[in-house]
């Protein structure tokens, strides 16, 4: 345990958004990436972060991720959340929903799916099964929804993942890829946005999933959740997703 000398005890209000402790919390961050880098640790297992506190520090990150990304120098990374039920892996994370188009490329979507491989094939120990969902409804039904995201992205970024020899399908429908039938015969789904991927991942193992950052030098994982002050210091907050990722981090650790 490390005491960084960020904050006192008497500056913190419990369950109040602040600039000094979004401060504390991003020199926090920093001091753990630094401990990474270094070789000090193996891996680092973040605790939420609420990114309103960080943002009235200055610090105008969207969250831990882009800041382990950018201090790492990762020349590619991406958020993949893992759970007993349901994993997942985001080409785009935390940007508003008309944003989402003119992002996806199919560069972007077929790292995705390599850093996902990679990911589950160590995890794992074999070749893992893949799905790729569309971004309209119907996955796009033929150029009926949408703007031919599917044809002009999606479906080279899969065309290209399969001549990898990776075993990858899609563009799935995303009403109904999540169905149990799919996710048992699924290792991983790529999910084109934030909440495609969070809304079944939360209603399916809010208490056990693990987000980790696929492409870093170091082994980060985190929680799943966000910092739910409305419960601060009350006693009721369940642990469970914190310690699904300290010991996801100590199995990613592991050397063969």
């Amino acid at each position: 345990m490390l005491d960084l000398q960020c904050i006192g005890a008497d500056a913190i209000t419990p369950g109040k958004v602040s600039a000094a402790c979004g401060e504390a919390a991003f020199r926090y961050i920093i001091a753990s990436i630094e401990a990474g880098l270094t070789g000090e640790v193996d891996a680092i297992a973040t605790a939420p972060l609420n990114k309103e506190a960080m943002h009235a520090a200055g610090h105008k990150y969207p969250g831990h991720t882009e800041i382990f990304a950018e201090r790492m120098k990762a020349e590619r990374s991406c958020m993949t959340f893992v759970s007993d039920e349901l994993t997942c892996s985001l080409v785009t994370v935390h940007v508003g929903y008309a944003e989402v188009p003119r992002l996806l490329t199919r560069e972007r979507i077929l790292e995705v799916i390599e850093l996902t491989v990679a990911a589950l094939q160590r995890l794992r120990g074999r070749a893992p099964r893949l799905a790729v969902l569309g971004l309209n409804p119907h996955a796009g039904e033929h150029g009926l929804f949408g703007a031919r995201e599917e044809e002009q992205f999606i479906i080279p970024a899969i065309e290209a993942a399969r001549a990898k020899g990776f075993a990858v399908e899609g563009p799935l429908p995303p009403d109904t890829a999540f169905l149990p039938g799919r996710r048992k015969d699924t290792d991983a789904f790529i999910c084109l946005y934030h909440d495609q991927a969070l809304i079944p991942l939360k209603a399916l193992a809010f208490d056990s999933a693990v987000n980790t950052t696929l492409g870093l030098p170091v082994i980060r994982t985190s929680v799943d959740h966000g910092t739910a002050f409305d419960i601060a210091w009350q006693g009721q907050a369940n642990p469970g997703s914190l310690f699904a990722a300290v010991r996801l981090a100590v199995k990613l650790a592991k050397r063969p």
